[in-house]
C-alpha cells in the first residue's frame, strides 16, 4: 500500500511539473485559433469588437459583422490587423435570413469552411412595459429571436467538424429587472434554442454554449448614475464589467481546452447572481 501511494505522489508531481512547463512557455496562453474562421454577427462595437481583436490576437480569420455603423466596423477590421489576425467587414441584418446565409457565403469564399460562430447581435428595449407599444416587441423579436433561429440555424448546417457556435444572451434572464421585460423575454428564447441546439451537433464534434454578460461598460449600457451605482455595490469583485472581461471567456469556449463544455450558460458578470 505504501508503494502504491508513493507511485501515485510521483507520477502526480511529474504531472503538475509538465503543465507548468508548458503554461511556462514563453506565452500567455497554451492554444492557439490560428487558421479558425470565425463569423462575428455584431462585431463591430463593444462586447463583439473587443471578441474580434482577442481572436484576432489568437490569429483567427474573423469576419466582422455591423447591422448599419459602417466605420465602425472597419475600426474594428483594423485593430483585428494590428493584433495579428486576418479580417474583413460584411453587412448583416440577422433577422432577414438572406444576408446571414450569405454572411458565411463570404465567409466561406474569403477564409474557407466556418469553424466558430459568435451571435452577439441584439436590440435594448427598455422601459415600464404599459409604455411599452407592440412595435417594440416586433423589433426585439426580429432581432433577439428571429435572427438568433437565422443564426443557429445556418450554422449549424455550415460549421465544420469540432466548430464552436457561441450565442450571447443576458444575465437579466437569470435576475429580472424593472423595465427590461421585452429584452430578457427575447433573449431567453434565444439563448434556449441555443441550448437545444447544443444537443444536436455533437455527432460533428460541435459544442454550443450560451455566454451571460452581466452589466457591461459599452456604449450601450442604458442605465443611470444610480442605477449603476447600485450594481457596482452587488457586485463582489466592486466594479462595472469591461468587454474585453467578456472576450477572454469566448476565448478560452473556442479553444480546444473547452472541448467538453457544451450545452452551458456561462455567467460571465463577476458574481453579482
Amino acid at each position: 500500500m505504501y508503494d502504491l501511494i508513493s507511485t501515485t505522489t510521483t507520477d502526480l508531481h511529474r504531472l503538475t511539473s509538465c503543465s507548468i512547463t508548458i503554461s511556462s512557455n514563453g506565452s500567455d496562453h497554451i492554444t492557439s485559433l490560428k487558421g479558425q474562421n470565425t463569423i462575428i454577427f455584431a462585431g463591430s462595437r463593444g462586447i463583439g469588437r473587443a471578441t474580434a481583436i482577442k481572436l484576432g490576437q489568437e490569429e483567427a480569420n474573423i469576419a466582422v459583422g455591423y447591422a448599419g455603423n459602417e466605420e465602425a466596423a472597419n475600426k474594428t477590421v483594423d485593430l483585428v490587423k494590428q493584433s495579428g489576425g486576418q479580417a474583413f467587414p460584411f453587412r448583416a441584418d440577422v433577422s432577414d435570413d438572406d444576408a446571414v446565409h450569405d454572411a458565411f457565403d463570404q465567409t466561406e469564399k474569403t477564409f474557407g469552411d466556418v469553424d466558430i460562430v459568435i451571435n452577439a447581435a441584439a436590440v435594448s428595449v427598455f422601459g415600464p412595459m404599459v409604455n411599452l407599444s407592440t412595435d417594440d416587441l416586433e423589433k426585439s423579436v426580429a432581432v433577439n429571436i428571429l435572427g438568433a433561429f437565422h443564426v443557429l440555424r445556418e450554422a449549424a448546417k455550415r460549421i465544420a467538424d469540432n466548430g464552436r457556435i457561441i450565442q450571447f444572451s443576458t444575465g437579466g434572464t437569470k435576475m429580472p429587472m424593472m423595465g427590461a421585460s421585452i429584452y430578457t423575454g427575447t433573449k431567453a428564447a434565444g439563448e434556449s434554442m441555443a441550448l437545444g441546439l447544443s444537443k444536436e451537433l455533437g455527432d460533428k464534434g460541435v459544442t454550443v454554449n450560451v455566454i451571460s454578460p452581466g452589466v457591461t461598460d459599452t456604449d450601450g449600457l442604458v442605465m443611470d448614475e444610480d442605477q449603476v451605482k447600485s450594481l457596482i455595490q452587488q457586485t463582489p469583485l466592486g466594479r462595472l464589467g469591461q468587454p474585453e472581461d467578456v472576450a477572454d471567456v469566448v476565448s478560452f469556449l473556442c479553444s480546444r481546452e473547452a472541448r467538453w463544455i457544451n450545452g452551458q450558460n456561462i455567467q460571465a458578470n463577476g458574481g453579482i447572481l
